[in-house]
Parts: C-alpha cells; sequence; structure tokens
C-alpha cells in the first residue's frame, strides 16, 4: 500500500466527493422546500429539521469541489448517522427484500408502492462520509489548492 494515495485513488475520491454532493444536493434542497411536511412526518421539531435539510444541501454544495470537506462529510454524517438510528429503532431491517422479490400486493409504503424501509442506505452515506471526512477532498479539490498555498508560503 503506498503512503500517498496513487493517482487512481486521488480519482476515485474525486468520483465519490461529486457523486456525494449530488446526491445530498438532491436530498436536502426537497427537505428544505417541504420543511414542515418532513418534520411533521419525522416527528421531529421543525427547527432540527431545517438544520439536518440545510446541512446536508450546504455539505453536498461544498463537496462537489472539495471545500471544507472533511466538515461537510461530518455534518451529512450526522444526519445520516440520526437517519440510521431512526430505522434501527423502528425495527426496519439492514437490507430489505429486493422489491421484485416481493408479490404483489404484499409492500405499499407511505408514498405508495416501491421499495420496503430499510437503514442500508443511511449507513452507505455514513460510511461514505467516513472515508471523505478521513481522507479529505483529495488531490483534485479547493482544499488542496488551499493547503497547498498555504504549506508553500509558510514554509517558502
Amino acid at each position: 500500500m503506498p503512503s500517498v494515495p496513487s493517482d487512481l485513488g486521488q480519482v476515485a475520491l474525486l468520483v465519490l466527493r461529486v457523486f456525494t454532493g449530488i446526491c445530498f444536493i438532491r436530498h436536502g434542497w426537497p427537505k428544505l422546500r417541504n420543511l414542515k411536511t418532513w418534520s411533521t412526518a419525522m416527528k421531529t421539531p421543525a427547527w432540527l429539521c431545517f438544520l439536518s435539510a440545510f446541512s446536508m444541501w450546504g455539505a453536498g454544495i461544498a463537496l462537489i469541489p472539495g471545500f471544507l470537506t472533511p466538515l461537510a462529510a461530518i455534518a451529512i454524517f450526522v444526519s445520516m448517522a440520526y437517519a440510521m438510528v431512526l430505522e434501527i429503532f423502528a425495527g426496519t431491517p439492514f437490507i430489505a427484500p429486493d422489491p421484485y422479490q416481493i408479490p404483489e400486493g404484499d409492500y405499499a409504503g407511505p408514498m405508495g408502492v416501491g421499495e420496503p424501509p430499510s437503514w442500508e442506505k443511511a449507513a452507505m452515506y455514513v460510511v461514505m462520509c467516513l472515508v471523505l471526512a478521513t481522507c479529505g477532498g483529495g488531490l483534485f479539490s479547493v482544499d488542496n489548492l488551499l493547503i497547498a498555498d498555504l504549506v508553500t508560503s509558510l514554509l517558502g
């Protein structure tokens, strides 16, 4: 294992960062626009839902260019860890049965027929954010540009 991530590893961090950022812009924005509905469904105070939705949306925006990557990833991590805990306490399984394996008419969720609930997706986002929080934005990030300039100015 090389001590410095390879070029391929750096590209993988870029892909992970941009993908996660896009996902959370898409997760956060509808929640911000429908805050009352979301907080009622979650049985959670609106101010707490606002903080969660805003952190998803804002951190998603920050992740795409790799700006303050560890902080952005931690903000999303907290929301997703909370979602994961809620799903676990609700008794949902880690991995739900695949929808195509469920007999016709056996599952209809709150929004109609769809994928059964599980905490798998929240757990995957937790892991993705742990990677970004610990590895940072990588070579192809604003963080790297700012840190490289700072180190150069301190040493130069």
